[in-house]
């Protein structure tokens, strides 16, 4: 059930003898979704440099370790996925309390006994707070289905990249929709340090996987003068902010997609900044977005 690799420094460390490799194979995905996310948003710029630092990993994980990642891969599945609440996120299944206690203290990989992806124990990530719908509701179809009114903001007031992500996560955190808006920063600054999300014509798609509890949820803000997000000259006048649950981002590349084709074009881009309140700007968004996203 499980790849152990022997280390000198264990007796003295509180964690197991996999958590380095653990780490190695997070990180190894990460950069593997970053790559899917350039992919779908239709910027290759970084392309090359991901698939470097890609196989640059997989390099330096052990030969066994490394094939069973691949092979969880090649699958179309992401292949290792945090534990949350005793649950496999990816799946859904309660596991054993005692699978659970294993899998933290992190001496073996471990897998989920129902999808057999690996498993890790990582510190709480923010939580996404399920809303309750209304029975008078009707069904939500489109971006209604991931967003709100009460998460646009037509003028931002940041005008550095940080403080605007952190004003699209207070925004959330304030609205109901999240816990813990300062971790939710932090943890997307910590994807922001992979890669860059910014894309061509002034878009950028700033988020955070893993936040578990509810569905996939979009914040939007604009920002008329523009942000440096990235390494690159041109400015970012439209922020996406996405909070992605595990088993959703497959969804999230499919929504990113559809995102970045109907916002390439720059007449739908001067639609979104003809809004002056946060209702005129829900309501441009779902009009220019109700024959793609669905």
């Amino acid at each position: 059930m499980g790849t152990t690799v022997e280390s000198s420094d264990s007796v003295h460390s509180k964690k197991g003898p996999m958590h380095k490799i653990i780490n190695h194979l997070v990180q190894l995905q990460e950069l593997m979704v970053a790559r899917a996310q350039q992919e779908a948003s239709m910027a290759d710029a970084r392309m090359a440099q991901l698939d470097a630092s890609i196989q640059t990993l997989i390099a330096e994980l052990p030969k066994d370790v490394a094939e069973r990642f691949s092979r969880l891969e090649k699958k179309g599945m992401l292949g290792i996925v945090p534990i949350t609440n005793g649950v496999c996120s990816a799946c859904g299944m309660a596991l054993p309390v005692s699978l659970v206690h294993t899998v933290h203290a992190a001496d073996a990989l471990h897998h989920c006994p129902n999808c057999a992806r690996l498993l890790y124990y990582t510190e709480l990530l923010p939580r996404r707070l399920g809303r309750r719908k209304r029975r008078s509701e009707p069904p939500k179809v489109g971006i209604d289905r991931f967003s709100a009114p009460e998460l646009m903001i037509p003028k931002l007031i940041s005008t550095e990249r940080d403080e605007v992500i952190g004003e699209l996560c207070s925004k959330m955190e304030v609205e109901g929709f999240v816990d813990n808006g300062a971790k939710l920063r932090e943890e997307a600054l910590k994807r922001e340090a992979i890669v860059s999300t910014a894309v061509e014509h002034g878009i950028a798609f700033p988020h955070v996987r893993g936040v578990e509890g509810g569905g996939l949820t979009l914040a939007l803000g604009l920002s008329p003068k523009g942000v440096k997000f990235g390494s690159s000259r041109s400015l970012t006048r439209i922020v996406f902010f996405m909070v992605i649950p595990t088993a959703a981002s497959a969804f999230y590349l499919k929504l990113l997609a559809g995102l970045s084709q109907v916002f390439q074009k720059e007449e739908s881009r001067e639609k979104l900044f003809e809004a002056d309140t946060s209702d005129k700007l829900w309501k441009a968004l779902v009009r220019l977005t109700k024959t793609i996203i669905h």
